[in-house]
């Protein structure tokens, strides 16, 4: 019987803030994968290592987490005022599916980088030294995402002494501007008064069977995310990785309560929905600042922070945070009565630091109240990005009939 030869195809494995995935410019892919549907989501799957029973991703270039089970392609813009568009797909582990419901803002920070180097920016536009600003239409959500990418000799510069809690090494910081980052999701909240609160309202009581009346705000920037107070479950926000992914019970507590308030914010129609949309929303518990030592060994005070966040993607927590939950967390922090608002102390402000299991991040955002209805014009923060590997990526030859 005929062996089925590999078919390579141009990637660029890379790190941005603290996710991995395999970036590729659009023309690379094979003809069939060009355009949205089952022979794109089965080569990426191929790719990724999905899915996996066994939740290892051996066989691809996945790393069994959702940070590092994900993929990027990038394409030149034909958007007025734009250099690229950025399409994220985020890969299931173990079930056969792609979900392209949302953004991820950590690999956002590679996103310039690998624009620039894969020749998809004007060099024109590239500065032999300084700062290279890269226009970004993310394509997921319809929103417009600022790179202020560092360059030396007319390269992109990704080594340098910027630290990023969640990343082992340091590298050049990147900064990102989120514009408008309220997220415009189809059919999310429909009749809302604020599509920033898809509600209408800064807290919620949410009924969630098992669990009970839960306060709850649930908003739409950067990514749709629903925060609920740590003690309200018992938790006191200062828990690391093991202590809830080790507990199932826990797992199907946070799942249930992202479920239910999926469905009111109208990103779902059904409970059962929700199995079939793991990205997006965002499940996250917050709390008032404490002192813990973070996964690192390093003591984090709690004069150091304004509040405490624990982050669940893709049905774990997060080991640190993702950059678009943080661009919620900014967001939410700055508009005063929303759950993330008061436990950081209330008031308002226009930036916050926060820990999370790596560490701490700040984050600003820019919110104004006009009529009674809440906007956020961006938010800001820093991350880091540097390539890994590139070259070719390789498939079985019959991935794409899959």
């Amino acid at each position: 019987m005929p062996h089925i030869p590999q078919i390579k195809i141009a990637a660029t494995y890379m790190r941005g803030g603290t996710s991995k995935g395999v970036f590729f410019r659009l023309d690379d892919l094979p003809e069939a994968a060009r355009v949205p549907g089952t022979a794109r989501d089965a080569l990426l799957l191929r790719v990724i290592g999905s899915p996996d029973p066994y939740a290892k991703q051996i066989d691809g270039m996945g790393g069994a987490s959702s940070s590092t089970s994900k993929a990027v392609i990038v394409a030149r813009s034909t958007r007025e005022g734009h250099d690229v568009d950025y399409l994220f797909g985020q890969v299931s582990i173990d079930k056969p599916f792609v979900d392209w419901s949302g953004n991820c803002g950590n690999l956002s920070s590679a996103v310039g980088s690998f624009a620039i180097a894969s020749g998809l920016v004007d060099p024109q536009r590239i500065a032999q030294d300084g700062m290279a600003t890269v226009r970004i239409w993310q394509a997921n959500i319809g929103k417009t995402i600022v790179a202020h990418v560092p360059v030396s000799g007319g390269q992109v510069q990704e080594t340098g002494d910027f630290e990023l809690d969640g990343v082992t090494f340091p590298a050049a910081e990147v900064q990102l501007e989120f514009l408008d980052p309220a997220a415009e999701e189809e059919g999310a909240g429909a009749g809302a008064e604020n599509a920033m609160f898809p509600t209408g309202n800064l807290v919620d009581e949410l009924e969630v069977p098992g669990v009970g009346s839960v306060k709850v705000t649930m908003i739409n920037a950067g990514i749709p995310t629903i925060f609920i107070d740590a003690q309200a479950v018992g938790y006191d926000g200062t828990e690391l990785q093991d202590a809830i992914n080790g507990d199932p019970r826990a797992l199907a507590m946070f799942e249930t309560i992202r479920a239910y308030g999926a469905v009111r914010m109208g990103l779902i129609a059904s409970i059962e929905d929700a199995a079939k949309r793991q990205h997006t929303p965002k499940l996250a518990f917050v709390a008032r600042p404490a002192s813990y030592v973070a996964s690192s060994g390093r003591q984090v005070l709690a004069t150091d922070i304004d509040l405490l966040v624990r982050a669940l993607s893709m049905g774990k927590l997060h080991h640190a945070m993702m950059g678009t939950a943080a661009v919620a967390i900014g967001t939410a922090a700055a508009i005063p009565g929303t759950v993330v608002n008061l436990a950081a102390g209330g008031g308002a402000r226009t930036a916050v630091r926060f820990g999370h299991p790596s560490g701490t991040l700040r984050v600003g955002a820019e919110a104004v109240q006009t009529n009674g209805t809440w906007s956020v014009s961006k938010a800001i923060m820093s991350r880091s990005a540097r390539v890994l590997m590139e070259g070719w990526v390789c498939v079985p030859g019959d991935t794409l009939q899959a």
